[in-house]
């Protein structure tokens, strides 16, 4: 076993070296780019982030089906460790977060904490044995006071026989598979102007793409490649067009707000190898809530957009909330379905919105197919029309009101800091009808199932100041919201799973909850669908009917997504158990109850 720390070396002194060790430790389980694209194949495995690169998230496993699922019980627990906070805010970040998702390989297991520690299991005769741990050791004290939402990392990504990983402060590590060994490093987002990574890493043939965090400090998005083997960076499109490119003349100031503009991709994007496209979701502009400082429709932000694998080159683009006033980012993953339609085959992608509606656009053209409506609370806007777009959007306007008293505004106030007097009530809330956890689809019921949050909130905009420096890593909100728990237009904060017929585009189930949906889902060929709740409990569904057919309590808090897989010819499931993420800034004040909530940071396996 390793457990030492190993020095940081950077691209361009370590690629010869790194090319050495691949040479050297060439095993016959290295992840190809074939196993990446046809992983479906070998379902005892999880080796894509969101287990296929079309992100369903959905097993071929069938051990734990609907008729066994009730004997399923705890195999193992592994204590992850990493849990402490950091700043000087204990309040804000009292604790690191557990978001990621794990990885397993042949029987090994690959996690990371929120600090970015990475630990491999070899988890084959059933009990966990750690084979390494490699701790990046980023500054606990700088990294929280250029965080939105909580220390996180949301996991780690295989090829050949590296495992890449995320740091917060920006870096991307390649380590050796075998030892933990550290063959490359590279600091791909800038710290130094707020731009942190919490997303896992998307393998796409020989190179690792990455997007980044930080639309709240004011920086300009962006998606990067860099090379597999060196670290060195082939292509870096900014998602927030610059003069020239196309979408920005949608940002309608004289001073430069494009170059704060928000738009970060913080999540892992999906890929389509025989359209040789990546498509991501994109983040807020900024300012969050003052859209008055930003006319325009603000592209591409609150977006899904498509790039060209192999240069970055821009593609297409699909915006959900023009304008945004309400912080709804468009971050979350995109699942590729190729399926009839309305009567048509698509290659449809297939996104759900933090502003309520779930939407399948073509792929291919980013033209859109559907949206539906998932939340049960939705103010901001009367529907949608014929081509997506809000039918509450005023195309003869630069500032977007959308319907009224749903979002706030400045109105003529002009000194810096000055706040609106009418405040806004959006429902859903900036939280979203969806965040950042992982959908699921699944090809054998057709369904895609979302994990929802159901909730309001109020908030206010306030004067942002002309040519904001991002170097400053100053909040750049504009405005902000809050919840209030007494108050009837908001209240508390409650959540559903709910599944949608991807043909039609039609809600047809929910399994509400008492909490909001804060980690991602898993569906499987056992007739399956596996989720994590806010107060702890991991829960099997029937897929098909979404009846409860078995819980398990942690006595924690759930942030992370389920996966499963298989050892030894057994089937497990394995989920982090720990609380962490926006809870402790968005969150309590609407759930009082779980105020107390302990942050575990442990990893439950359930098996038969």
């Amino acid at each position: 076993m390793r457990f030492e720390r190993l020095g940081s070396l950077r691209p361009l002194a370590v690629g010869a070296i790194g090319a050495a060790l691949l040479a050297g430790t060439a095993l016959a389980g290295n992840v190809t780019h074939d196993r990446l694209v046809n992983s479906e194949t070998e379902p005892e495995n999880w080796i894509n982030h969101h287990g296929n690169y079309e992100a369903h998230r959905f097993s071929g496993l069938r051990e734990i089906n609907k008729d066994t699922v009730g004997d399923l019980k705890v195999a193992f627990t592994y204590a992850m460790g990493s849990i402490q906070g950091g700043g000087t805010d204990p309040v804000v970040f009292p604790f690191a977060g557990l978001e990621g998702t794990t990885i397993a390989e042949d029987g090994f297991l690959y996690l990371t904490t929120g600090w970015g520690v990475v630990t491999k299991l070899d988890v084959r005769g059933g009990k966990p044995i750690t084979v390494w741990r490699s701790d990046p050791e980023p500054d606990k004290d700088w990294a929280p006071s250029v965080l939105c939402c909580g220390i996180n990392n949301r996991g780690v990504a295989l090829h050949s026989n590296m495992v890449l990983s995320p740091v917060i402060d920006g870096r991307i590590r390649a380590l050796n598979k075998t030892d933990g060994s550290l063959i490359w490093e590279a600091q791909v987002a800038d710290p130094g102007i707020a731009e942190t990574i919490t997303g896992a890493p998307l393998i796409v043939r020989d190179t690792v793409v990455t997007g980044m965090a930080g639309a709240e400090f004011g920086v300009r998005g962006w998606i990067a490649a860099l090379d597999i083997n060196t670290g060195e960076e082939i292509w870096r499109t900014h998602t927030i067009p610059g003069p020239g490119e196309p979408g920005h003349e949608t940002w309608k100031d004289d001073y430069g707000a494009w170059k704060t503009g928000g738009g970060s991709t913080w999540v892992t994007g999906s890929y389509d190898p025989e359209l040789d496209i990546i498509v991501w979701g994109t983040a807020n502009p900024g300012p969050d809530w003052d859209n008055a400082y930003r006319p325009g429709d603000n592209l591409w932000t609150d977006s899904t957009i498509a790039v060209n694998a192999t240069t970055g080159e821009f593609l297409w683009g699909f915006q959900h909330t023009p304008n945004d006033p309400y912080d709804y980012d468009s971050i979350a993953e995109n699942t590729f379905v190729d399926t009839v339609i309305n009567g048509q085959f698509v290659r449809a992608t297939l996104h759900a919105n933090r502003n309520g509606y779930a939407y399948a656009l073509d792929r291919a053209t980013g033209e859109y197919v559907w949206g539906t409506q998932f939340v049960k609370k939705l103010n901001w806007t009367d529907g949608l029309d014929e081509n997506g777009r809000p039918n509450a959007y005023d195309p003869n306007v630069d500032v977007q009101q959308y319907n009224p008293g749903t979002a706030a505004h400045r109105g003529d106030l002009t000194e810096v800091g000055a706040r609106s007097e009418i405040e806004g009530i959006s429902c859903p809330a900036h939280t979203g009808g969806k965040n950042w956890p992982p959908t699921s689809y699944s090809p054998h019921t057709g369904l895609y199932y979302i994990p929802v949050i159901e909730s309001c909130n109020k908030a206010f905009a306030a004067v942002s100041p002309k040519n904001f420096d991002p170097s400053t890593r100053q909040w750049f909100l504009g405005g902000a919201p809050y919840f209030t728990f007494d108050d009837p237009r908001s209240g508390r904060i409650t959540g559903s799973v709910t599944a949608i017929d991807v043909s039609t585009g039609v809600v047809v189930r929910k399994w509400e909850t008492e909490f909001p949906m804060l980690g991602g889902i898993l569906s499987t060929a056992g007739g399956l669908v596996f989720t994590g709740t806010a107060d702890g409990a991991v829960v099997a569904l029937d897929d098909t009917t979404l009846e409860e057919l078995w819980r398990f309590e942690t006595g924690s808090s759930i942030n992370a997504p389920p996966m499963t897989y298989e050892a030894d010819g057994k089937q497990y499931i394995a989920i982090q158990v720990g609380l962490g993420g926006a809870w402790p800034q968005w969150f309590t004040d609407s759930t009082p109850e779980l105020k107390a909530a302990v942050p575990s940071n442990v990893l439950y396996v359930f098996a038969l």
